[in-house]
């Protein structure tokens, strides 16, 4: 972190949470609380770190980035 009153910080986070309102909760109604928290969960855990393509990675999904990095490490 940076000191106080350093925007740049905080960048990496609210592009998280824009992205997570915009593809999931702008999109639904949930019944219960429980609900909520299960789809969020579900969209951070499966979705969001395995599948969905990110920019600063080449637009490659966090796993296939993972995957690709550890080949190359090995044969080097």
């Amino acid at each position: 972190m940076s000191r106080k009153g350093n925007c740049f910080d905080n960048a990496p986070m609210e592009s998280f949470w824009g992205s997570l309102k915009n593809e999931l909760v702008h999109h639904q109604k949930y019944a219960t609380r429980a609900n909520a928290e299960a789809a969020i969960r579900e969209y951070i855990e499966i979705f969001y770190n395995r599948q969905r393509r990110h920019s600063r990675l080449g637009y490659e999904s966090p796993a296939r980035f993972a995957e690709n990095f550890s080949k190359q490490a090995l044969a080097a």
